[in-house]
C-alpha cells in the first residue's frame, strides 16, 4: 500500500479553478494517485507508469470520445 499523506495533490491548470475536480499526484516510482477533490479525505486511485501514460495517450486521441 502507498502512503498518500504526503502527495503533493494538483489540479488540471484547466479545471478553471471549479470545486468538482480529478486531483493528481505524482507518487514514488513513477506511479500517480487520482482523486475525486470534493472528498480529499475519501479513496484515491493509485496508477502504474504505463498504465498511466496508456490513460493519457488514449485521452489526448480520442480514445473516450462519445460517437
Amino acid at each position: 500500500m502507498i502512503n498518500l499523506s504526503d502527495a503533493k495533490w494538483f489540479k488540471s491548470s484547466r479545471s478553471a479553478g471549479g470545486q468538482d475536480c480529478v486531483e493528481a499526484a505524482h507518487l514514488i516510482r513513477g506511479m500517480v494517485g487520482v482523486r475525486d477533490s470534493k472528498n480529499p479525505d475519501g479513496p484515491a486511485l493509485v496508477f502504474a507508469p504505463g498504465v498511466w501514460d496508456a490513460f493519457l495517450s488514449a485521452a489526448k486521441n480520442g480514445g473516450f470520445d462519445h460517437r
